[in-house]
């Protein structure tokens, strides 16, 4: 009987795991999403936000489109937004100054201030840019390749200062 308990919940919990549905903006360009993984970004012990990364069938690839999602746990400016956005990237050494530029300026035309338990989410579009959602409805696309490149980089990249974000979020996203 034990065992029988004990195999039941197990399947209860492989179901419920397995059953979350992608949001509507997020299966429109990952076919078959499934979250990879989730984590927490802190700054100085403080919840900035919670993260999930939503991948294909071909899982995380430079070749496949794939979904950051950011759950805002406190109000943030979204110029404050942007500029830390662009911290990162020039950590990272995307980019050439000019592009950099360029990047934060339409990054602070694009994202809005936020209050605690919106959604942004940054789609990856292979070969294309990035698209970005609030809350599920669409905010912009950046038709801009490199760009894409090195905003997903701020979470993705191996040189990323979220360390241990970045290994939250890739536990899963092998192919399938």
């Amino acid at each position: 009987m034990k065992r029988l308990l004990a195999a039941f919940l197990m399947l209860s919990a492989l179901c419920a795991t397995a059953s979350a549905a992608a949001p509507p903006h997020v299966e429109e360009h990952v076919k078959q999403a499934r979250v990879a993984g989730s984590g927490t970004f802190t700054w100085f012990g403080l919840r900035i936000y919670d993260a999930e990364l939503w991948v294909g069938e071909k899982g995380y690839a430079s070749d496949a489109p794939y979904v950051l999602d950011l759950r805002y746990a406190r109000k943030l400016d979204g110029r404050k937004i942007a500029e830390a956005s662009a911290d990162e990237m020039e950590k990272l050494g995307a980019g050439t100054a000019v592009q950099r530029a360029a990047w934060l300026a339409r990054m602070k035309e694009i994202f809005p201030d936020v209050k605690e338990g919106n959604h942004i989410s940054g789609v990856y579009l292979p070969g294309a840019g990035a698209r970005f959602y609030l809350d599920g409805k669409a905010l912009a696309t950046v038709p801009d390749p490199e760009f894409a490149r090195a905003f997903f980089a701020i979470w993705l990249d191996p040189r990323t200062s979220a360390k241990s974000l970045r290994t939250a979020l890739l536990k899963d996203a092998a192919p399938r």
